[in-house]
């Protein structure tokens, strides 16, 4: 059971990024998915949150910038990030909440570094 998380990199401000998050091991169709990040010092707070049916909700610091989506066929969840500013500079995290359907807690991927820098 595990989440891989992909796609951090260096970018300059107004570009964009996308991150892939690949679940194994529970049934990734009923899982609702979720994107977080985490600053030094800071708590992890949430930027993007996909349902099991299609369901999102967004940060308000995110919103208009940035999109989750999910392909249910390769079990990956995706966040498209553009207009990338400094401040989203952070860890990102993957999240899959725990269902009835072999997931009995959350279950974090290993985080992915975003740098938006000139």
């Amino acid at each position: 059971v595990q989440l891989q998380a992909s796609g951090g990199g260096s970018v300059q401000p107004g570009g964009s990024l996308r991150l892939s998050c690949a679940a194994s091991g529970f049934t990734f169709s009923v899982t609702h998915m979720a994107w977080y990040r985490q600053a030094p010092g800071n708590q992890r707070e949430l930027v993007a949150r996909l349902s099991n049916v299609g369901g999102t909700v967004y940060a308000d610091s995110v919103k208009g910038r940035f999109t989750i989506s999910r392909d249910n066929t390769v079990n990956t969840v995706y966040l498209q990030m553009n207009s990338l500013k400094p401040e989203d500079t952070t860890v990102y995290y993957c999240n899959a909440e725990p269902n009835p359907f072999g997931l009995s807690g959350n279950l974090w991927g290993q985080g992915t570094l975003v740098t938006v820098s000139s």
